[in-house]
């Protein structure tokens, strides 16, 4: 009996399901251009047929495991020295070699539009850095590779990572993220190993959309959010086409957000919402190894007060939370301060509120109170940011001797109708930048805050203002936008906002979220 068109095409099927079925296949995260992490065990994972044994071959090591149930296999190299470039082989029933392959060090650049935010603004339409083209023309940096995770938002954890590894050149520079790039170009410079960046960022995030399921639900002062997201998604599941107005009322939480206008939707497609960018986005990356986290976010926090007054917590489970689901310790996390800008988002309170973040170990903070725009959250000046992220991590992680803060708000000593205030990181002396210092408050037991002169003597700053003859407060850059602040060190770098009081600031930002 004569074969049929469609049995040949049965056939065919099968054995091309077959083959698809065999094929082992690592991570995306694995592929041409990597940059491996120097120094430490290297995790490296794919998929295959379940059963199926793989092997890895890498630099003299050879390791093996099978594929699980789920199909899903994991290898971990020892440690590797900086090199390259080097090829990874992977075998299964087929084989994948990885050509240029680098190891040196692996940083994770994490947050929002400020760290989306390209050197070119052909990337992206709000982006764009002072002098991109003469940035682009010189980025010929072969050894700086980035890996810029696609943007995804899930109401479960997803594992594919969806991009590629590309190589610096002024060919491909233009959409890497501009913090992430400078931070690598001054870290590579300095270092003189290969440099990656796994950038993980989405425009406007709040910071407990990259938290996992489990860390909100097991905190009885975040676990609200995480309720408040279950019930609209599930209402929007068993209520289609539904308009937003017909939600059932929640309780307002951390940062919620009344639904947009008309036909609802899905909740889990909402960046504010807690877990979403952490189940499309981080989840697949974890357990790459890096060498630690840098971080720009907050100007997405909108929940008043009470959104103000949660951040540090949030934030220093974050951290923990990362940390522990790495599984590599305690690894560096250095944050960037919200610069200037005329908006409620970045006001002097969030500043406050992110300086706490100092307290967990191995954490920096870049201030950059100096660099912003004050009609534009996206302030183009993104070298500044970049260079002092990398100070934090050449002094703190690397050990290099370099001065990495501006002035620190340390201590401060009332004297007749004057108040001495004295500063950590002076670095051989406190400048005052274009002309005398601004932005120096003073108040006495009355609270009001009145503008005051202030001169430096030393590693310290007198404050005094003839109205108020007995001060008892001082608070320096304490405004949304205090442009033209000018206290720095000798290294060149800003001194940090603070206040010497711990009055209830909070009433008045309250107002300016509300309106009220």
């Amino acid at each position: 009996m004569p074969t049929r068109p469609s049995q040949i095409l049965g056939f065919c099927l099968f054995i091309f399901a077959a083959s698809a079925s065999a094929a082992v296949k690592p991570s995306a995260l694995f592929s041409d251009h990597m940059v491996l992490q120097r120094d430490i065990p290297v995790p490296v994972w794919g998929t295959a047929d379940p059963g199926e044994t793989v092997t890895v071959l890498f630099h003299g090591q050879t390791r093996s495991t099978t594929a699980g149930p789920d199909g899903k296999w994991r290898v971990r190299l020892e440690k590797l020295k900086a090199g390259g470039p080097f090829e990874m082989e992977i075998r299964g029933k087929n084989s994948i070699v990885l050509h240029d392959v680098l190891v040196g060090e692996v940083w994770l650049a994490a947050g929002q539009s400020n760290m989306v935010f390209t050197v070119s603004k052909k990337a992206q339409f709000f982006a764009g850095m002072l002098d991109e083209d003469k940035e682009i023309a010189a980025a010929n940096y072969p050894e700086i590779r980035m890996f810029t995770q696609r943007p995804v938002k899930a109401y479960t954890q997803q594992d594919e990572a969806i991009g590629q590894w590309q190589v610096c050149s002024p060919e491909t520079v233009g959409a890497f993220s501009a913090v992430g790039y400078l931070f690598a170009r001054d870290i590579q410079q300095s270092l003189h190993v290969p440099v990656g960046i796994l950038t993980v960022a989405f425009g406007a995030s709040t910071a407990e959309s990259w938290l996992p399921r489990e860390a909100l639900a097991a905190d009885p002062q975040l676990k609200p959010m995480l309720d408040r997201f279950d019930a609209l998604e599930e209402f929007f599941k068993t209520h289609p086409h539904v308009m937003t107005a017909e939600a059932p009322p929640a309780p307002q939480t951390i940062n919620a957000r009344p639904g947009v206008e008309g036909l609802m939707r899905d909740p889990a497609e909402d960046h504010h919402q807690p877990t979403v960018l952490f189940n499309g986005m981080l989840h697949p990356v974890i357990p790459y190894a890096i060498r630690g986290s840098i971080w720009y976010q907050g100007e997405s926090i909108v929940g008043g007060k009470q959104g103000v007054e949660h951040y540090p917590h949030v934030m220093e489970t974050l951290v923990n939370t990362w940390r522990a689901l790495w599984g590599e310790g305690d690894f560096p996390f250095y944050a960037v301060q919200l610069p200037g800008l005329k908006n409620v988002s970045n006001n002097p309170m969030v500043r406050e509120q992110q300086a706490k973040i100092l307290s967990l170990p191995n954490a920096g903070l870049a201030v950059a109170i100096d660099v912003g725009d004050p009609d534009n959250v996206h302030p183009k000046n993104k070298e500044p940011v970049g260079e002092r992220l990398a100070l934090i991590a050449l002094a703190k992680t690397y050990g290099e001797k370099v001065e990495y803060s501006g002035p620190v708000y340390h201590s401060m000593k009332i004297e007749g109708d004057s108040i001495r205030i004295r500063f950590t990181h002076a670095n051989g002396g406190l400048v005052a930048k274009d002309g005398p210092l601004k932005w120096f408050e003073i108040a006495g037991p009355d609270q009001k805050f009145v503008p005051a002169d202030a001169t430096i003597e030393g590693d310290a700053v007198i404050v005094r203002d003839s109205g108020v003859p007995a001060p008892v407060a001082v608070r320096y850059a304490w405004d949304n936008d205090p442009e033209g602040v000018n206290l720095y060190n000798a290294a060149g770098l800003p001194a940090a906002p603070f206040r010497t009081d711990d009055w209830d600031a909070l009433t008045d930002i309250a107002r300016d979220f509300t309106g009220k």
